[in-house]
């Protein structure tokens, strides 16, 4: 549900535009749903980053369930999973003159340490009932209190979890549930959107729409982004996520929106009632709001991050390469021209690595070490080859045939800076790694694999370089693409 995860983004952008109820922004923060981040130092990596989450909650911002009269009206039941539906990263370079909105789709499996390897819709659930789990046996009974401590729990995982996939550190989160994605939708008349051919999942998300362009909100709004059947895959939904973002955010910088003070202050009504932010962002609002004011309608880029899909066509796994979604989020600072420039190199890296076998050795004597590593391998975008035993050695190497020294020293950065050597005995495209003692890149921590683990990255930001592979054309808050 990207279009209501962004509403506390586009609610900043409107009133920094307008100057209109700067008195109302005391309204959002504070009380029992907001989230603590006042110990998170901002993190020193060329942007503001803000984590928007749509949960697919049918409670309140409190945390109370919504009545039945509500849920009928929302085409939905009460089923309390705390799923979030979606992940949006937003990347606001320090100058603020444009951004870059990143959806991640909810069912992209990713590494939870603790929790194991789960879809990342997950995360928050998994986090959220493990605390209250924990807070119940240590003897805490106040069933409010443990909602509320629990709650924190979950969503502070959720933040770890995204910074770890993209290697940003977040500095303020934003969070609406499905009321609030109604009522806002409502709020501003509306949301022009376009479908190719027409929709019938009345059975299912009560998505039923004609052909063509038409105007959507409140339940038919909800049911357009969260309609999962009759879609190919996962990307169709997120495509249908981020043109229904683009229009909303276009609508919200319209002029019929911000020359409408009555629409004004629905809207600022709406958000009040429905969203969570971070104790920072609701107490310097206006600071953050400050940063917005460069950037117009066309200068918010939406794009998905980078996944994979693995599997039989229809049970596919939603994969990423973590390395790879590190860098595509790190390319967001850099202006348009520049990433476009670095397309060419970005297809050659990756067919350089998908054209390189990658063989395992473990010298190490660590059991286990060489076929985690070669997995490593094999999710960075490397062809695997096999995995074996070696002969004991203190220091780890890398051995590549003449000519492949570039792919070589590739593997070699993703490993952690294991040296390399060239060797006659291989044929081209075969790469063989011996793993001695002195190994401590990923892999080698088998409690807690390095690629994937929770901390360090809003220290140590990737530099900005060209990602694996290319994204799709952005869509941005111009014009009303037609999608399925």
């Amino acid at each position: 549900m990207i279009g209501r995860t962004a509403i506390a983004l586009l609610s900043v952008i409107v009133l920094s535009y307008t100057g209109l109820a700067w008195a109302n922004l005391n309204r959002f923060g504070g009380g029992e749903g907001a989230v603590d981040l006042a110990e998170r130092p901002y993190a020193e990596d060329g942007a503001v980053d803000l984590l928007l989450i749509g949960n697919d909650s049918r409670n309140d911002k409190e945390g109370n369930p919504l009545p039945e009269s509500v849920l009928r009206e929302l085409r939905t039941t009460y089923e309390s999973g705390d799923l979030t539906d979606t992940m949006i990263l937003v990347r606001i370079p320090n100058g603020g003159q444009r951004a870059s909105a990143v959806s991640f789709p909810r069912d992209t499996l990713v590494d939870m340490g603790e929790f194991g390897k789960h879809k990342l819709t997950e995360a928050f659930s998994r986090a959220k009932n493990a605390e209250a789990e924990k807070l119940q046996e240590q003897g805490l009974s106040d069933p409010k209190e443990i909602e509320k401590k629990a709650r924190e729990a979950g969503r502070n995982f959720l933040i770890s979890t995204i910074e770890d996939i993209s290697g940003a550190g977040i500095d303020h989160y934003a969070e609406v549930n499905l009321l609030g994605f109604y009522e806002v939708t409502k709020a501003v008349g509306g949301v022009e959107v376009c479908l190719k051919e027409p929709v019938d999942d009345s059975e299912w998300s009560g998505a039923v729409f004609p052909a063509g362009p038409q105007t959507i909100q409140g339940a038919d709004a909800l049911a357009f982004v969260r309609q999962r059947h009759g879609l190919t895959n996962e990307l169709d939904r997120v495509t249908r996520q981020k043109v229904f973002m683009s229009a909303l955010v276009g609508k919200v910088l319209s002029a019929g929106t911000l020359a409408n003070p009555a629409r004004l202050t629905d809207l600022v009504s709406a958000v009040e009632r429905s969203v969570v932010l971070d104790d920072k962002l609701a107490n310097d609002i206006l600071g953050f709001a400050s940063q917005l004011q460069g950037i117009a309608g066309g200068d918010v880029e939406f794009h998905t991050a980078p996944v994979h899909f693995v599997g039989e066509s229809g049970e596919e796994d939603v994969t990423i390469q973590v390395p790879e979604v590190r860098q595509f989020v790190a390319n967001l600072l850099l202006p348009p021209a520049e990433r476009a420039r670095k397309e060419q190199q970005q297809a050659q890296q990756a067919a350089a690595r998908e054209d390189t076998t990658v063989s395992v050795f473990n010298a190490s004597g660590e059991t286990g070490l060489a076929g985690r590593v070669l997995e490593e391998v094999g999710t960075a975008g490397f062809t695997t080859g096999g995995s074996a035993n070696a002969d004991s050695r203190a220091s780890s190497l890398i051995y590549h045939a003449p000519g492949d020294q570039a792919a070589a020293q590739q593997l070699a950065e993703m490993l952690g800076g294991v040296e390399i050597a060239e060797s006659t005995n291989l044929s081209a495209g075969n790469l063989e790694v011996y793993l001695g003692d002195d190994y401590a890149g990923p892999g080698a921590d088998f409690a807690g694999r390095q690629s994937v683990r929770l901390d360090g990255l809003r220290r140590a930001p990737v530099q900005a370089q060209a990602p694996d592979t290319a994204d799709e054309e952005p869509i941005t808050a111009n014009g009303v693409p037609c999608v399925y």
